[in-house]
């Protein structure tokens, strides 16, 4: 790689890689200082030079004018351990003034003396260490940009392909980077094809030395959330808002809405015409039944609703304790439905509506209330 190849290289890396050229030289500059010492066995006072438009290197040695030398000094810390204080200007740098205006008659203290010792076999050098330095710089450049396109996604749905699996993961090509979707994430009983389409929630999003690790989820709650927001545009726009989601994965959700426009129904939004939005849902869910609950400012008739399939609901909440605790009365047709296959929607209510549930029959509470 000659000088015209070095430059020619720093501008396709600059631009394909979007980061700026002079990241590159300096990068380059600092490989160089490195590269002459080990090589020419040279002190600390060394300072390579680019020519940013031909690429030549050039390396000089410098020193700083001093009316006296300075040395290091040695001190104890508090642990009793000595302690190496290096000058502000490194030893091998220090030239007196007396020295230095032999060389430049007018120099004076502070400034510095600079003078050319490039090797003639340094060009042999300079290629191996550019070559070295470009390739840390692309990885480097990747990886700082592949985090900045997922930057902020944490949270977010992303639709990606499924392109391997092993014992435990699954792996989704999104695009620059690839996720990680634990099986144990994926919704009970699903079943995938390596080559599908799949969506996934991005659980976590983490730097790493090989780029970013990003952790991907179909069970989590919010995964229902953002199912939601893609196939509902009113939840977008603010028409209907989304107040909760409680889920028991692969069984079922409950999803709390309301609508900020009287004009508009938030559950009647929510299934579409026809039942198309909903099923769209229920489809992605691998038949996860799906519970739309309307949410209420008032507590007793926000349990009621969340207690759904479940009807003739009768709550009372409890006011002698700051904690959230309701007792709820069913008719004895109805117990069944207000607690759920192996309590199931008792369950997701509670979490729905953060209040500890106890429900009883009609004809349970009869009993009691004649003993």
């Amino acid at each position: 790689m000659d000088a015209k190849d070095f430059i020619k290289n720093v501008h396709l890396v600059a631009k394909e890689k979007e980061i700026d050229e002079e990241i590159i030289f300096e990068g380059m500059e600092q490989a160089l200082i490195t590269a002459y010492k080990r090589n020419y066995n040279s002190k600390t006072n060394v300072k390579p030079k680019i020519n940013r438009e031909t690429g030549e290197i050039k390396i000089f040695t410098y020193y700083v004018v001093m009316e006296d030398y300075e040395d290091p000094e040695v001190t104890i810390d508090e642990e009793g351990n000595e302690v190496v204080i290096e000058p502000s200007v490194p030893v091998d740098a220090q030239i007196l003034l007396e020295d230095a205006r032999k060389k430049v008659p007018d120099i004076k203290v502070g400034e510095t003396i600079e003078e050319e010792v490039t090797p003639d076999d340094f060009g042999r050098v300079a290629v191996g260490t550019a070559k070295q330095v470009l390739i840390q710089k692309i990885r480097t450049a990747e990886r700082e940009s592949i985090m900045a396109d997922f930057e902020g996604k944490e949270g977010e749905m992303m639709m990606g392909m499924l392109a391997m699996e092993d014992e435990k993961n699954y792996y989704v090509d999104l695009g620059r980077a690839r996720g990680i979707l634990p099986k144990k994430e994926m919704i009970p009983n699903e079943t995938v094809k390596m080559g599908n389409s799949i969506r996934v929630y991005i659980q976590k999003i983490e730097a790493t030395p090989k780029g970013p690790l990003i952790l991907c989820s179909r069970r989590h709650y919010n995964f229902v959330r953002r199912l939601f927001e893609s196939e509902i545009p009113e939840l977008v726009d603010g028409t209907i808002l989304l107040y909760g989601v409680a889920r028991e994965p692969g069984i079922r959700s409950k999803v709390a809405v309301y609508s900020t426009d009287e004009r508009v129904d938030a559950i009647g939004a929510c299934i579409g015409e026809k039942g198309i939005r909903i099923g769209s849902i229920y489809k992605e869910l691998n038949g996860e039944k799906v519970d739309l609950v309307l949410y209420s400012e008032d507590p007793q008739e926000f349990i009621k609703n969340a207690l759904s399939p479940a009807k003739n609901v009768y709550v009372t909440i409890d006011e002698t304790t700051e904690k959230n605790e309701a007792f709820i009365v069913v008719s004895d047709d109805e117990l069944s439905l207000a607690i759920g296959k192996q309590g199931s929607n008792i369950k997701l209510a509670s979490k729905l509506t953060k209040y500890h549930l106890t429900v009883k029959s009609m004809s349970q509470v009869n009993e009691e209330g004649n003993k």
